[in-house]
């Protein structure tokens, strides 16, 4: 049997990895002296009740090769195959770790860099899945993994610049500037890392610059997996994209069908609250 397990970077809980059938390794959370296991004990809307309420700014832990080491010991137990899909290794070293990991068990576990974080890490993990019910072997699924990751675009308009800014992602000169005309950057994953890719004012003008900008990406492959993603405690922003952005989806597919995914600690630390993003393969 092939077995997959994912970091909590692709915004996967506990619970939903049991349901979709797969192993989930937790990142850290600290709020000051606070601890959490992302999806564990910290769920996705309590990490945005805490961002939101908290003056301390959150810090993720990279999962440490121990843990990885232990993580594999139990799922190739019964001589198992495991492929472990994490994080970008330009924003984290867990990749690294997961790699030295997976040397003690050499045709058992395959490491792969997903290259992208939140919902771009889980689309890559729902075509693994896809692939393993049609009958490939881990190794031809990690083959397909590492060419069809290099097609994965994220892009996400953010409503605010203060998480960026207290992320160190941007300058408090920009960020103060910015907030002050009320921009709306439009940040991407690109080549493994976070990319402030466009600035718009107002956010019916951040959300038309997303709809172009996955157009100018080629445009999304509705054959592979693909989704919407909000950040915060309401889905009202994700509403308004979808009406603003109606022609990426017209005669394609129904809206209401479209997967929707609250985003968790990773990204939404520097994002912040009431962002709205789409994941997809490009064509």
């Amino acid at each position: 049997m092939i077995k997959i397990l994912i970091d909590s970077a692709a915004d996967i809980e506990q619970a939903e990895a049991e349901r979709m059938g797969i192993a989930m390794i937790p990142m850290e959370i600290r709020f000051g002296e606070e601890v959490f296991l992302d999806g564990v004990d910290l769920s996705h809307r309590q990490f945005f009740e805490k961002l939101i309420e908290s003056d301390v700014f959150p810090k993720t832990s990279q999962i440490n090769e121990y843990r990885w080491s232990e993580a594999f010991e139990e799922l190739t137990r019964e001589g198992d195959q495991v492929i472990a899909i994490t994080i970008s290794s330009k924003l984290s070293g867990t990749f690294s770790r997961a790699k030295n990991a997976a040397k003690r068990f050499r045709g058992q576990v395959f490491a792969v860099d997903s290259m992208n974080a939140a919902m771009g890490e889980r689309i890559l993990c729902e075509y693994a899945l896809r692939l393993l019910r049609e009958g490939r072997d881990a190794e031809t699924v990690v083959r397909e993994l590492d060419d069809k990751k290099k097609k994965i675009q994220v892009l996400a308009v953010v409503d605010t610049l203060k998480y960026l800014r207290k992320g160190g992602r941007i300058s408090g000169v920009a960020a103060f500037a910015g907030e002050m005309l009320s921009v709306k950057p439009v940040v991407s994953v690109a080549d493994g890392q976070v990319k402030v890719v466009g600035k718009a004012i107002g956010s019916k003008r951040g959300n038309n610059l997303l709809m172009q900008l996955v157009e100018k990406c080629g445009g999304i492959d509705f054959s592979m997996p693909y989704g919407l993603m909000y950040s915060g405690l309401s889905d009202e922003y994700l509403k308004k994209y979808l009406r603003d952005s109606a022609a990426l989806w017209t005669d394609r597919v129904d809206p209401e069908t479209i997967p929707t995914r609250l985003i968790g600690s990773t990204i939404g630390s520097h994002i912040g609250p009431n962002a709205v993003g789409v994941a997809f393969f490009s064509k």
